[in-house]
Formats: C-alpha cells, sequence, structure tokens
C-alpha cells in the first residue's frame, strides 16, 4: 500500500463560492471507494464524506448542491438532517448530535488540496 500522505490538489480556490455548489471528489475510506465534498461557508473551505450521519446515503439533493436556501446550513436530502458547515455537527433532524466525517483542506496560493490521512486515501487505480 502507498504511504504518501501528501496533499492531494482538489480545485481551485474560486471554484468554491460562498455557499454555492460543492466540488465533489473520490476517497477511499473503510474499504470503500466513497464520495466527499468541498464547500465554502464564511470564507473558509470544509470537506466531509459525501454520507449522512443517520444513513450512510449521499446527501446532495441536486447534484453538488448540499446548502439549504439560506445558504447557511448543509442538508440531507433524504431525512432532512442539518449540519453546521464550519463543524459537520448534526444539529437537527434524525441524526441530532451526530456529525459527518471531515476532511481536512488547504488553501494556499489560490488552490485548494484535500489531506489524506491513514483513514482517507486518495483512490488507487
Amino acid at each position: 500500500m502507498d504511504n504518501d500522505l501528501s496533499p492531494v490538489y482538489l480545485c481551485d480556490s474560486a471554484d468554491l463560492q460562498e455557499g454555492g455548489l460543492a466540488v465533489p471528489f473520490d476517497v477511499a475510506h473503510g474499504g470503500e471507494n466513497l464520495r466527499a465534498f468541498a464547500v465554502r461557508f464564511e470564507g473558509r473551505v470544509h470537506a466531509y464524506l459525501n454520507r449522512c450521519a443517520h444513513v450512510p446515503m449521499e446527501m446532495d439533493w441536486q447534484p453538488n448542491r448540499f446548502f439549504d436556501d439560506s445558504g447557511q446550513w448543509l442538508l440531507c436530502a433524504t431525512h432532512g438532517a442539518t449540519y453546521a458547515p464550519d463543524t459537520g455537527h448534526c444539529v437537527a433532524g434524525p441524526c441530532s448530535g451526530a456529525q459527518l466525517v471531515r476532511i481536512e483542506l488547504i488553501e494556499a496560493a489560490g488552490q485548494v488540496h484535500w489531506q489524506p490521512t491513514g483513514a482517507l486515501r486518495p483512490i488507487a487505480f
């Protein structure tokens, strides 16, 4: 297995607009290849596995749309779980108290990279 934990390029900073569409990407986690997403909230970038903490289903209600109409909360399309975009904590709905699996991002020099860990890896081709 490759032990490289170097940051992985995700997108240009301009691709993540405040409260806008997410940038999707794929990761290996727990022996599965899963979708993840990155968003911008209050000027900072955040990323999570695209899996609701209530039922392990993808959350976006339309492709790459996670924010509610106010741009303040991430919503799960299946059961309406509501998450804080900056922490991934569930604040309302059937998953109250749980949280999304966070993926660390690094934003510098106009680019966003995600940081692999022992549990989150790039997908091997």
